[in-house]
């Protein structure tokens, strides 16, 4: 597929929609590529403000607080933050005006067509996975930077004097939606499970926007798949290019053999699982998908050498941030911060892959999803459910009655000292939340970090 090349600079100015990390980055890459470049953002925050300022002297217009409609319809083209909802003003602006709108993924694709990237999409592990994938790259002696979702901007990756050999790319359904071009040599789905039933009018909805990923298949395309996960397998039928599977259950192009206890990639043993320094089955799988995507990518990266350098990479690797990241163990109670999990599905996974006796934390803003589909979990791994922030009274009209389950309003220090009274010698301590962040956070990140503090204080 040809990517569409952008507007010729006499077509207008080019509007950003978003002052975030993306957006800053979009708007700089295209003043160093000659357009005239107009960037708002409805919100006034230190931050918003900032980029704003660092912004103004390259050239660029910049609005804080306020978005120009009538600029926004007249420009040439839209790029626009993933975080900016489908309905906003600026977006109904440009769309009754006819004016193309595409992402900052997009924007980058299209400034540079040569760019060879590993994409990732899914529900639950991507971020894990193409954190993954880019360090079995780097692990290969490659110039790799991981992109997008995980939070360096394409943009800014693209703006540099030279383009990396790969790019690791995570893809989420909202930049997804807006990247017409997305064609990468390798396409990872890790899973897919509801989520973001806060934004998406249905589950049907979600997924059809995660199915863009394979818009641009040819006979070509290498899609890894989760053999283990049905949803992905349907999304995936049909699609043409070439599948390989990784699984946690069977036999597959690369899967966990449990009788021995080894990682298994294209029909040899690649790793030991107790050299995989990550908790959980589902990081097991993380790891087969990522390797069997590095795999596929290229065919030097399947020769003997280089499944050494891989599997070396793989027992190097650590667990990213606010991930099951285990932040520490005093007086005996392991403390683990997976405040990441903002998805009833990847707080699933959490619980089924605890070892210990676990006080799981339960809260924060509601996204639409029942909490009942924890039961089983919970009843095979958890002594106790604290449940708060503004989703506490659904967490206990879900699981009062069936798993013990207590409701403990007031701060976030209160719910942890809670935990700290309910933790006994040998038990685990998780924050899982299943629930975004923005009762009493900026984010998940701050989440996290509080959450660490706090655990910290208890030694």
């Amino acid at each position: 597929m040809s990517v569409r090349p952008l507007p010729p600079h006499d077509a207008g100015e080019i509007a950003v929609i978003g002052l975030g990390k993306s957006g800053a980055a979009a708007a700089l890459l295209l003043r160093a590529r000659g357009y005239e470049v107009y960037v708002s953002d409805a919100g006034s925050s230190g931050a918003v403000q900032e980029r704003a300022t660092t912004l103004r002297p390259s050239g660029v217009t910049a609005d804080v607080g306020s978005h120009d409609l009538e600029r926004i319809a007249r420009a040439a083209l839209v790029v626009v933050s993933p975080g900016i909802a489908p309905d906003a003003a600026p977006i109904a602006a440009a769309t009754d005006a006819g004016v193309e709108i595409i992402s900052e993924i997009e924007l980058a694709l299209r400034a540079a067509p040569s760019l060879k990237y590993i994409a990732v999409t899914g529900t639950n592990g991507k971020t894990t996975t193409t954190a993954l994938i880019g360090h079995l790259l780097r692990a290969l002696g490659t110039d790799a930077p991981d992109a997008g979702n995980i939070g360096t901007p394409l943009c800014e990756i693209v703006a540099r004097p030279h383009l990396p050999e790969w790019v690791a790319l995570e893809l989420s359904s909202f930049q997804l939606h807006d990247t017409p071009s997305v064609a990468p040599v390798v396409g990872v789905l890790t899973n897919l499970a509801p989520d973001h039933l806060d934004r998406y009018a249905s589950v049907e909805e979600y997924y059809g926007d995660k199915a863009r990923m394979f818009a641009n298949a040819s006979h070509g395309s290498r899609w890894v798949l989760n053999a283990d996960d049905p949803a992905s397998l349907d999304l995936a039928a049909g699609v043409a290019g070439k599948h390989l599977m990784f699984s946690v259950r069977e036999e597959a192009d690369a899967f966990y053999d449990r009788e021995h206890d080894v990682l298994q990639l294209l029909g040899d043993a690649l790793l030991p699982r107790t050299e995989l320094p990550l908790l959980g089955d589902h990081n097991v799988a993380n790891a087969l998908a990522a390797a069997l995507a590095v795999a596929a990518a290229a065919p030097e990266h399947r020769t003997s050498a280089a499944i050494d350098a891989m599997a070396r990479g793989l027992a190097s690797f650590h667990a990213l941030a606010h991930r099951l990241e285990v932040v520490g163990e005093w007086h005996d109670v392991q403390w683990i911060n997976d405040s990441k999990a903002t998805n009833v599905a990847s707080t699933l996974v959490a619980i089924d892959g605890m070892t210990r006796p676990t006080v799981l934390l339960l809260g924060g803003r509601h996204k639409g999803e029942p909490y009942t589909a924890l039961i089983d979990g919970i009843r095979a791994h958890a002594t106790h459910v604290i449940a708060y922030g503004e989703a506490g009274p659904i967490v206990m009209q879900d699981l009062d009655g069936k798993v013990p389950v207590e409701h403990v309003q007031g701060t976030f220090e209160d719910v942890m000292h809670r935990a700290s009274e309910l933790a006994r010698p040998g038990d685990a301590v998780l924050l899982s939340p299943a629930c975004s962040s923005y009762d009493m956070f900026n984010n998940y990140m701050e989440r996290g970090e509080r959450f660490r503090a706090l655990a910290a204080a208890t030694a």
